[in-house]
């Protein structure tokens, strides 16, 4: 998905959310996309399992 972004481009994306948020809110916005997405992997380990059971 974000393969072509470059070393630039990321370094602006960085400073506006730095800008936007604060820098007491973007370590905490970084966790919870963290564990965001530990939960999505389990959900859908979760959910290939299920469906190999049910085969």
């Amino acid at each position: 998905m974000f393969r072509n972004l470059g070393t630039t481009e990321i370094i602006i994306i960085l400073v506006v959310l730095l800008v936007l948020f604060g820098a007491k809110f973007l370590p905490k916005m970084g966790k919870n996309l963290g564990e965001s997405k530990v939960e999505l992997k389990k959900a859908a380990k979760d959910l290939k399992t299920a469906i190999k059971d049910k085969e």
